[in-house]
């Protein structure tokens, strides 16, 4: 962890991109823990043979055929033999049980022992050593329960109704008074997740410097947020940031020029978890030094806060500063900002987790959703939804609200939940091909998924302005227009909106996925204070001072290319063919 005034809890190596080498794969002859057998195959069992022609030959007698009635003895579950049966077939428990818990139990040691082998790779400072040994053992938990939970689908007959007070409706919630603001405020702590990078949208480095309004980045943004807050109220609200291996090295340079704000910036690292191989199950790191094979390794998913975060010794060092409550968000989600009247309802009642959620609409179907499951109110994200209750799942009308991952957490509860071994969250399973062409597993967790191990979490209802993420080109044309301003590092959407609510922008990805792309194919941002829907696809570009009102549907077929001129006003309107402006 490494402070603005330079001082660093140790860390583990950082990355660089180095030439990476073929990761290594274990001999998958070694672990037979993904063999299957088919019930087709016929199955024998050797007895005596009468057949003299086979013995005086010094030939093995040839296995006979079982009958059907034996046959289904053997597949049948041991319940239905008598004890007699049992006896003669071995049948004291589940084959098939049995098969499994032994492969499961082969594949622990097995890790265990390339785990050992990692850590021999290399000679480590003791205290990176010792940051090492903590997260393999987390490692060793994760895949542990990557092993025995063969489902993690609940149990839908027992999903119970929700109680009346389970989420609260933003607007029902007190403000605080001005005298009240300046104590609540030395009382919390803003976290940013901070280890994505910018790959997806075509950039380098972390998400957090992608330019999103005037020059400034996500990352100018939140500082200019916290310092508004502390100048405003005269508090310390300190920043912290989790980064991860990815990220680490580049957001300590670029913190630097954040040392005149009146903003006290704090970092620390998830954990550096090895990808496994998808067959083997074992390790394809063939080295503990993560820029010598930065591709066998990876960040465990915002799950990891927890654990990461108690690690790093900064948890109690917040918690011996009188600090209460840390609000956590994503660095690329522009709502999520300060909320004191939220602040005000965790420090004046008894919640030690408070997730917001807002209202789902038809493009929000696949976002988690909370629930009351065994008298626990619960995240449900979709991968734990059984095929025949997806639809279920998806439906505006049963589940209304999703999960915007804005959440605001008790920073004694999360020291209790971790020192007592209360922590308990799904193990997600991203799969993932490596430049080798090898398939890998990566094993995740979510941070919304702890909630159930907290007392008295609620969620609140709060208005979609707070659920503001970037994650595509479209996300970033909706920021970068006159739909919102900028105060403070906040976007306020602009009073000539009619509706509160934001377009539905669609762009191709074969043409703007790319930010660099995105920004060329504009020469302004585009005016959407009337737009509802817009759809663009294919090689289009936009001149100045373009107006979509509407619904405006734009779509370039295979070897076409639109250019809409400037000053063009769209209202309603597809447009398809072919049409080029060209300079003179």
């Amino acid at each position: 962890m490494r402070q603005s005034n330079g001082s660093r809890v140790s860390v583990l190596p950082n990355s660089k991109q180095n030439s990476l080498r073929k990761p290594r794969v274990p001999n998958k002859a070694s672990y037979p823990f993904n063999m299957s057998a088919s019930r087709n195959h016929k199955i024998f069992l050797n007895r005596p043979n009468t057949n003299m022609s086979s013995a005086n030959n010094n030939e093995p007698p040839t296995p006979e055929p079982l009958n059907s009635a034996q046959t289904d003895m053997l597949l049948k579950p041991s319940s239905g033999l008598s004890h007699e049966q049992k006896k003669m077939y071995g049948h004291n428990r589940s084959p098939s049980r049995e098969f499994k818990e032994l492969t499961k139990r082969d594949a622990q040691i097995l890790l265990n022992k390339e785990l050992e082998k990692l850590q021999r790779t290399a000679q480590l400072p003791k205290a990176q050593a010792d940051l090492v040994d903590k997260e393999f053992d987390g490692f060793r938990d994760l895949f542990g329960k990557f092993l025995t939970a063969e489902h993690q689908s609940v149990k839908w007959d027992k999903i119970e109704k929700l109680p009346a007070d389970a989420i609260r409706a933003y607007d029902d919630l007190p403000q605080p008074s001005k005298s009240e603001i300046q104590g609540m405020l030395q009382k919390l702590v803003v976290v940013k997740l901070n280890g994505g990078l910018g790959t997806s949208m075509g950039c380098k480095g972390p998400k957090s410097v992608i330019p999103v309004r005037n020059d400034l980045t996500f990352l100018d943004l939140t500082v200019q947020q916290i310092e508004n807050l502390n100048k405003t109220y005269d508090a310390d609200v300190p920043l912290v940031l989790m980064n991860s291996f990815n990220t680490d090295e580049e957001t300590h340079k670029i913190i630097q020029k954040y040392s005149g704000f009146r903003v006290r910036i704090m970092t620390f690292n998830q954990s550096r978890y090895p990808r496994i191989n998808k067959e083997s199950l074992m390790p394809v790191a063939r080295d503990i030094r993560t820029e010598n094979d930065i591709e066998a390794w990876y960040p465990p998913g915002h799950g990891d806060f927890y654990q990461s975060f108690y690690n790093s010794h900064l948890l109690t060092e917040l918690v011996s500063q009188g600090r209460e409550f840390a609000f956590m968000s994503n660095i690329d989600n522009m709502g999520a900002t300060v909320d004191l009247s939220i602040l005000n309802l965790c420090l004046k009642e008894n919640h030690e987790f408070i997730m917001e959620v807002t209202d789902k609409t038809r493009a929000d179907v696949k976002g988690g959703t909370l629930i009351q499951y065994e008298g626990k109110l619960r995240l449900l994200e979709v991968a734990q939804v059984a095929k025949d209750h997806l639809e279920d799942f998806k439906s505006v009308k049963k589940f209304n609200v999703f999960n915007t991952n804005n959440l605001w957490m008790s920073l004694p509860a999360i020291t209790r939940v971790i020192e007592e071994k209360m922590l308990d969250m799904e193990v997600i399973v991203n799969p993932k091909v490596l430049e080798g062409g090898v398939n890998v597993l990566q094993l995740e967790t979510a941070v919304g998924a702890a909630m159930k191990c907290f007392d008295n979490g609620m969620g609140i209802n709060v208005p979609r302005s707070r659920f503001l993420p970037v994650k595509k080109s479209s996300d970033l044309l909706l920021i970068m227009s006159n739909l919102y301003s900028l105060r403070n590092g906040s976007l306020v959407m602009s009073p000539e909106r009619m509706f509160q609510t934001t377009p539905l922008i669609k762009l191709g990805d074969a043409h703007f996925k790319k930010v660099g792309d995105f920004l060329n194919r504009f020469a302004s941002c585009p005016d959407i204070i009337e737009l509802d829907h817009l759809t663009v696809s294919g090689n289009v570009n936009f001149g100045k001072n373009v107006a979509l009102r509407g619904t405006v549907i734009i779509i370039a077929n295979h070897g076409d290319q639109i250019d809409i001129p400037s000053g063009s006003i769209l209202e309603n309107k597809i447009v398809s063919g072919n049409l080029r402006i060209l300079d003179h």
